[in-house]
């Protein structure tokens, strides 16, 4: 008896087989190519590449998902299984949104109770012309790191250094390496940074295993870089003295700067190092910011809004700019709260939706079989990884894809090989957050080399953090170090 219901359980599931049959490669690929089909025209061939507004790549997704669906339905995939793993998809990533909220009222609160431009301040005075390359380094790693935003650290005090740097008689693109250099360090470690935070939401772990497991490859290679601009240091002559008084008193003139202002980044620290769930050490960030700002900065808070208590929730969930006298400080002083990360969240929803439709009709379990099938070993499968970051890099022109679409594709055989997802996150910054800014034609690469008026080919040899982390991270993979296996329970 039990053999027969047995034998008809598999006539059942041989059914469900037939019903629904494995996608081809190029079937597979076709909503991936639409995707970077419309990305091209929308870079190559839109002026401000807002081609359907501020959202075009949220759109995009949804439009390539969109045709995936098409796909599914000619090869007769049910409309639960998809509607299933979109739903999956959306509930693995409702954390990391609540966490990116946090990550906007924490940037603007900082900046109102003063904790960011003390950052600043006393980074700014670690300047010194014997080390101008390694200073411009940990100096924009600081300010990286404090900001969560390499492009807000280029645009302001990179083109000071750029300026001081040429003062000195230092070439430019090794300036404009240092200055990249850096603030990709500090983008990729801050929690207030957007691609850190979208990297592990697409792996499916969180933020502060993500940021203490990227540590593993990314400390060693910041180290190899401040090095080796420091052996560039003595081979350069300078000429000429640094003089960086009037952005120092611009920023004291603003706030009231004390050291006293370090204890809530600290205290943020001390609980991750402990352990604490993001959500708890975040929260506690943005309340000692506000007792600080109280304490602190009683008269800016004046300045702002109506009253005390409008300015600090004004800087929590909407837009906040505070003037200077010195016009390099007006982008630095600025935040947009947690209207700020409104695009970064609808981004990290359209990506969840198009990754749930590729996995509900089998595409993307398709493509992964292609590529394990050329590289089936766990080095093979990092390497995968990184070439397809950088290839979508190259390809799709946007950091953002070059992290969702091989972090969507390899999910599912680093869980099979047994990995812990945080392989899958820190190899997807190690490669696709870092090696943006490589690519004249990506968006990372126009912008940095347009602000800072360096070529990209002026400064690509020069940005060896950026093209050292992908080789860092195969070096690891290569030698089985540091590799974390899924925990059995």
């Amino acid at each position: 008896m039990e053999d027969e219901n047995n034998h008809s359980k598999i006539k059942t599931d041989t059914k469900k087989t037939i019903k629904n049959r494995e996608l081809n490669i190029w079937e597979a690929l076709i909503p991936v190519f639409i995707l970077i089909s419309l990305l091209a025209f929308n870079i190559f061939f839109v002026e401000d590449q807002e081609w359907l507004g501020t959202y075009t790549i949220q759109i995009l997704l949804l439009f390539s998902g969109f045709t995936a669906i098409v796909i599914g339905f000619f090869n007769k995939v049910p409309s639960s299984r998809v509607i299933a793993e979109i739903w999956e998809n959306l509930k693995s990533v409702f954390t990391p949104i609540l966490i990116l909220f946090l990550v906007g009222a924490l940037a603007g609160i900082w900046l109102v109770s003063g904790i960011i431009p003390t950052m600043i301040y006393y980074g700014l005075q670690v300047l010194n012309p014997s080390i101008f390359l390694p200073a411009c380094v940990i100096i924009c790693s600081i300010i990286s790191i404090a900001t969560g935003s390499s492009w807000t650290t280029s645009a302001t005090v990179g083109i000071a250094l750029i300026g001081i740097g040429s003062v000195l008689g230092i070439h430019t693109g090794m300036i404009a390496g240092a200055v990249i250099s850096g603030a990709y360090f500090g983008d990729k470690m801050s929690p207030l940074s957007d691609t850190t935070n979208l990297a592990p939401a697409i792996a499916e772990t969180d933020l502060f295993t993500h940021i203490r497991y990227m540590s593993i490859t990314t400390v060693p290679t910041i180290i190899v870089t401040l090095i080796v601009f420091s052996l560039l240091s003595v081979f350069i002559e300078t000429s000429g003295n640094v003089d960086i008084t009037d952005l120092l008193n611009s920023i004291k003139n603003t706030f009231n700067i004390s050291p006293w202002l370090f204890l809530v980044p600290i205290a943020v620290v001390v609980l991750i190092l402990l352990k604490t769930k993001p959500l708890i050490a975040l929260s506690t960030g943005v309340i000692g910011a506000i007792i600080f700002a109280y304490i602190f900065q009683p008269e800016l808070l004046t300045k702002l809004g109506d009253s005390k208590l409008d300015s600090i929730v004004s800087s929590i969930f909407s837009d906040t700019q505070i003037e200077t006298d010195n016009e390099k400080l007006y982008d630095l002083f600025s935040s947009g709260g947690m209207k700020g990360m409104l695009w970064t969240i609808y981004l990290v929803v359209c990506a969840m939706i198009f990754g749930g439709i590729m996995d509900g009709i089998g595409a993307l379990a398709r493509i992964t079989k292609s590529l394990l099938s050329i590289a089936s070993s766990v080095f093979g499968l990092f390497s995968s990884t990184v070439i397809s970051c950088i290839g979508l890099n190259i390809i799709a022109s946007d950091q953002y894809l070059a992290i969702v679409i091989p972090g969507k594709m390899f999910k599912k055989a680093y869980k099979d090989k047994g990995l812990a997802p945080q392989n899958l996150s820190r190899t997807l910054e190690d490669s696709g957050t870092v090696t943006s800014v490589l690519i004249p034609w990506n968006g990372c690469g126009a912008y940095q080399s347009g602000v800072l008026g360096v070529s990209v080919s002026e400064y690509f040899v020069f940005a060896i953090f950026n093209w050292l982390s992908p080789i860092m991270t195969l070096i690891f993979a290569a030698f089985s170090i540091k590799i974390k296996q899924i925990s059995s329970k």
